[in-house]
């Protein structure tokens, strides 16, 4: 069982910045992805970024492209969420994953969540 730690959520005016990150308890995959996800009051939990832990590639969902950076601390078995230029509709429940998808953006392909963190950003 891999438990995953996620910190770094709060309340950000339009503009600021967040950084998430998220700890995992041990490294199980050998292709492992690392993903975040999010999920807005009302909305169905939605892809935000992920990456490859082996080679370090990534992938951003188009609303976050420029702004969010996705990074990884191997010797940590940490991943990071680097959040600027932050908006109002960036507000949501924050959670990372783990796993070996078959597609990094389907959240029902990831085996392992963490609890969530909550992210608001003001107008």
């Amino acid at each position: 069982q891999v438990q995953l730690v996620e910190s770094g959520g709060g309340l950000v005016q339009a503009g600021g910045s967040l950084r998430l990150s998220c700890t995992a308890s041990r490294r199980t995959f050998t292709n492992v992805v690392m993903g975040w996800f999010r999920q807005a009051p009302g909305k169905e939990r939605e892809f935000v970024a992920a990456i490859r832990w082996s080679g370090g590639n990534t992938y951003y969902a188009d609303s976050v492209k420029g702004r969010f950076t996705i990074s990884r601390d191997n010797a940590k078995n940490t991943m990071y969420l680097q959040m600027n230029s932050m908006k109002p509709e960036d507000t949501a429940v924050y959670y990372c994953a783990a796993g070996p998808p078959r597609d990094y953006s389907n959240w029902y392909d990831y085996a392992y969540w963490g609890q969530g963190t909550q992210v608001t950003v003001s107008s």
